[in-house]
């Protein structure tokens, strides 16, 4: 006769799906955790969507209140025709997302496009930031790789510019993305990269990317004004930081110290510019431990 088999309890979060609407558009959004639990909010780098953060919400959403949108022209969220596509629109958004929800007090989780959006609401509303976690998310010069630095200097008139944008959202360019860089690429799922360009290859979806694109060096421009609000409020801060990244490259994390000498800085070795793709098990404990010493309100 053989044995009934015995399941244990094992704690595993409800992620919920939601939207909400926020000046004319149709804002998707994950969310994990406890109502009443510190926020966490996570926004999400280019070319992907809340979806990157899925393992990540998993591990943490015991504990905190984990909030993760897509931006307008990305993943689920759904903008009118005529959007205006640039950070300061994307930052709107999101800063009418938080109104929307209630969220007075959270922490911010920037990565890649992330940064120049949560450091936008920061220095809109220093108050409502609790504590800041870096995750290959540049704001220094120090950071720009020879690749980020061409990125940032193309022009829309200069012939073959917008060639060369558009070549970014082929399956080898986001391809490229997720596994330059790392060291062991097994450890990176092809669905991410997948997903990533089904939605990349939704009708005006590539027209919104170039818009973006065309717009990124508005963000060089506010580096000064960022750092600034760094020193000037000193928020308790994390930094993450694969080593492997063709875009950003690790100088870009040790120069918070400059303006967060008490920041705590993680180099991984073997990541890239997805770190949580391949060292989520190093990192997670990581954000858990920084997460319970911040504020609750």
């Amino acid at each position: 006769m053989s044995t009934p088999l015995t399941v244990s309890a094992v704690s595993v979060p409800q992620v919920h799906h939601r939207y909400a609407d926020v000046q004319g558009v149709r804002v998707f959004y994950r969310e994990t955790g406890p109502a009443d639990g510190p926020v966490l909010l996570l926004l999400h780098g280019f070319p992907t969507a809340s979806h990157q953060f899925r393992r990540l919400m998993d591990a943490l959403g015991t504990t905190h209140r984990l909030i993760a949108p897509d931006y307008p022209g990305f993943g689920h969220t759904e903008a009118p025709d005529g959007f205006t596509y640039t950070f300061d629109r994307l930052a709107d958004i999101v800063e009418g997302f938080t109104e929307a929800l209630g969220l007075d007090r959270y922490a911010l989780y920037v990565f890649d496009f992330g940064a120049p959006v949560g450091l936008r609401l920061a220095t809109r509303a220093p108050g409502r930031i609790t504590g800041l976690i870096v995750q290959n998310g540049n704001a220094y010069e120090d950071g720009l790789s020879d690749m980020a630095r061409e990125f940032a200097g193309l022009r829309r008139e200069v012939p073959g510019s917008e060639e060369t944008v558009r070549g970014l959202f082929t399956l080898d360019g986001t391809r490229f993305q997720y596994e330059t860089g790392v060291a062991d690429t097994t450890l990176v799922s092809p669905d991410s990269w997948t997903l990533d360009q089904h939605f990349l290859d939704l009708p005006g979806r590539a027209d919104a990317q170039a818009d973006l694109a065309f717009d990124y060096a508005n963000n060089l421009t506010l580096y000064p004004a960022w750092q600034e609000w760094l020193r000037a409020h000193r928020p308790p801060t994390l930094v993450l930081w694969g080593t492997g990244d063709p875009f950003f490259l690790p100088a870009g994390a040790k120069a918070y110290a400059r303006d967060l000498p008490d920041a705590e800085i993680h180099l991984f070795e073997g990541a890239a510019h997805f770190a949580l793709e391949s060292h989520l098990p190093e990192i997670a404990p990581l954000i858990a431990d920084f997460l319970s010493g911040l504020p609750t309100n």
